[in-house]
């Protein structure tokens, strides 16, 4: 299966809802996006238990949580005028350089 390759809407440092899966109706704000998976790791979403062998940094192992990626396409912004979740487009501001938009407000996104 080809991996398509479409512009991420999200950057790093949003605050986002899940809209599908497990975490549904969470929100979370963006720790890492994964270009190349279409991915993003969200703070406190999707959390997994991960079992680690014991090392220097943590001498006795065990099972650690820890946040999963998950698909951008199961995550929508949060407009940061209303709380509500929102599209984002893009607009020429007025210093010439393209600036992200909420659809619903209408405001500029930082």
């Amino acid at each position: 299966m080809e991996n398509k390759k479409f512009k991420i809407k999200i950057k790093k440092g949003d605050t986002v809802k899940v809209i599908a899966g497990d975490s549904k109706g969470q929100q979370g704000k963006v720790t890492e996006i994964i270009v190349a998976n279409n991915r993003a790791v969200v703070e406190g979403i999707n959390m997994i238990s991960k079992h680690t062998k014991p090392n220097a940094a943590n001498p006795n192992g065990g099972i650690v949580k820890k946040e999963a990626p998950i698909h951008i396409s199961n995550l929508a912004l949060v407009d940061p005028k209303t709380g509500e979740t929102t599209r984002v487009g893009r607009k020429k501001s007025d210093a010439g350089k393209l600036v992200r938009i909420s659809k619903k407000s209408g405001e500029e996104i930082k």
